[in-house]
C-alpha cells in the first residue's frame, strides 16, 4: 500500500498537529487565519495544556506544530516548550521573533527537539510590512541572526507567497542560504483576516504557473507543506511531497481554547470536531468524533473526478473552496484549469462564510496601515499591538514518517 492510501485512510494519532496557545499577538498581519491579536480568557492554563502534551506522548504524536497569535508572548511558553520536549514530544513553533533574543537563541540551539519557524513575508522591508506591519522586517531579521549566531542550522523561514512577492522567490531562498536556514513556503488562504485580502494578494494565474516551475526546480530544497498539490494540475511533472489535503486524517488544529478543527486554515463552525476539555480529552475527539470519522471515509470527486489532473490536483484545498463559497466537491479556488471561474462568478461575495471567532485588535479593520511597534525583548506583549498568525501551514512539511507493517506510525 502506498504512503498516501495509508493518509487517506486516516490513523490512530496525528502524525502531528498545529496548537495555537493564544490568540495574543503583537503585530497585525493582514492575511492572519486566525484573526489574532487579542487574547481569548477562556485560554488553556499550564496544567490544562501539559495535560494535552501527556496524551500526545501516550498517543506518539511525533511533534506538536506551535502557533497562535504569537506563542511566546505566553508567560509559560518556555515551561511548556521543556514540559513537552521532555516528555518525548518534539516541538515545532512559528514566531515572527519578537522574543527571540540572543540568550533565548543559544537554548534552542542546545535542543535535538525544538525547530523554529520564523515568519517572514517579503524579502524586502517594503514587501513585509506592507503584510506584517511596520518594523516587523527588521525584527524577523534580528531573530534570524540570533539562531544563526548561536549555531542553530537548518531553522525555518516561513513565507506566505503572495501576488507581491512572487517575484522575491530567489530572493527569500538567498536570504535563508545566508543564515543557514531552510525556506519554507506555504500557501495563502482565505481564511481569517485573509479572507478580506485574498482576491488582491493571491497569485495570479501566470505567478501560480512561475511558482510551479520554481518549485520544480527546487526540488526537495524548499519545504512547502503540501501546501500547493493543487498546482499539480500544470503537469506533467508533480510536486516532492504528499500532495493530500490531511485534514482530520493526519494533522488537526487545538485552538487557545481547546477546541480541535480539522484543519488549521478551516476554522469555522464546520470543521469543529470536539473539545480537549470533554470526557476522553482529545485522544476521543481525534478518534471518535464524527466529522473526523467522515473525512477518513471514501470521498468522491464530485464535478473534479471527470478531470484528467484529478489524480494530481484531488480538488484541492478544502478551506479555500469553503471559504470562498464552493462546494467542497467542486474545483479549487485557484485551479490552474479556470475549472472554477463560472462557480466564483456565481457566489455572493456577501455570504460567503466566515471564520468562528475574530480576535482581531477591535480598531484593527479601520487601522490596517497603521505601524505597528516591534522590537525584540523580554517586557509584557504590547498592549497596542495586534495580530500575527504564524503563517505556517501544514505542520507535515519536512517530516518523512516510517510505518509499521500495521500502518501506525
Amino acid at each position: 500500500m502506498r504512503l498516501v492510501d495509508h493518509f487517506e485512510n486516516g490513523l490512530d494519532a496525528p502524525i502531528c498537529l498545529t496548537w495555537e496557545l493564544t490568540y495574543a499577538c503583537n503585530l497585525s498581519c493582514v492575511h492572519c487565519l486566525s484573526s489574532s491579536g487579542r487574547r481569548d480568557p477562556r485560554e488553556l492554563d499550564t496544567d490544562e495544556c501539559k495535560a494535552v502534551i501527556d496524551e500526545l506522548q501516550r498517543m506518539q504524536v511525533f511533534y506538536v506544530n506551535i502557533g497562535g497569535g504569537e506563542p511566546t508572548v505566553r508567560p509559560d511558553f518556555w515551561e511548556l516548550v521543556e514540559y513537552a520536549t521532555a516528555h518525548q514530544v518534539g516541538v515545532k513553533f512559528s514566531t515572527n521573533g519578537v522574543r527571540l533574543t540572543p540568550e533565548r537563541a543559544r537554548f534552542l540551539a542546545a535542543s535535538d527537539y525544538v525547530d523554529v519557524q520564523i515568519s517572514l513575508d517579503g524579502a524586502t522591508a517594503e514587501v513585509n510590512d506592507a503584510v506584517r506591519g511596520s518594523g516587523s522586517y527588521d525584527t524577523a531579521m534580528t531573530a534570524l541572526r540570533n539562531l544563526a549566531d548561536a549555531g542553530f542550522r537548518d531553522f525555518k523561514i516561513s513565507v506566505v507567497v503572495t501576488r507581491q512577492n512572487v517575484a522575491q522567490l530567489d530572493d527569500f531562498k538567498a536570504i535563508a542560504d545566508a543564515y543557514g536556514a531552510q525556506l519554507r513556503i506555504t500557501r495563502l488562504r482565505p481564511a481569517g483576516r485573509g479572507a478580506d485580502v485574498w482576491d488582491e494578494l493571491h497569485p495570479t494565474a501566470e505567478q501560480q504557473r512561475e511558482l510551479y516551475e520554481w518549485l520544480l526546480a527546487q526540488g526537495a530544497g524548499v519545504l512547502t507543506g503540501d501546501s500547493f498539490f493543487h498546482l499539480n494540475a500544470l503537469g506533467p511533472a508533480t510536486l516532492p511531497g504528499l500532495n493530500l489535503c490531511g485534514a482530520g486524517r493526519v494533522v488537526c488544529l487545538i485552538d487557545p481554547i481547546g477546541d480541535v478543527y480539522a484543519c488549521p486554515f478551516a476554522i469555522h463552525d464546520n470543521f469543529l470536531a470536539g473539545n480537549v476539555r470533554s470526557p476522553g480529552g482529545f485522544t476521543a475527539v481525534w478518534r471518535e468524533s464524527e466529522l473526523f470519522t467522515g473525512l477518513r471515509a471514501p470521498q468522491t470527486g464530485g464535478a473534479c473526478s471527470s478531470c484528467s489532473a484529478f489524480d494530481v490536483c484531488r480538488g484541492g484545498c478544502m478551506a479555500a473552496k469553503f471559504f470562498t463559497g464552493l462546494p467542497l466537491d467542486g474545483p479549487d479556488p485557484e485551479c490552474v484549469k479556470g475549472n472554477a471561474e463560472l462557480a466564483l462568478a456565481s457566489v455572493d461575495q456577501g455570504a460567503t462564510p466566515r471564520p468562528s471567532g475574530d480576535h482581531s485588535h477591535r480598531t484593527i479593520r479601520a487601522e490596517r496601515s497603521r505601524p505597528v511597534p516591534v522590537s525584540i525583548g523580554w517586557g509584557p506583549p504590547l498592549p497596542t499591538a495586534v495580530p500575527d498568525r504564524p503563517c505556517d501551514t501544514s505542520p507535515l512539511a519536512g517530516f518523512t514518517p516510517a510505518f509499521t507493517a500495521t500502518g501506525r506510525p
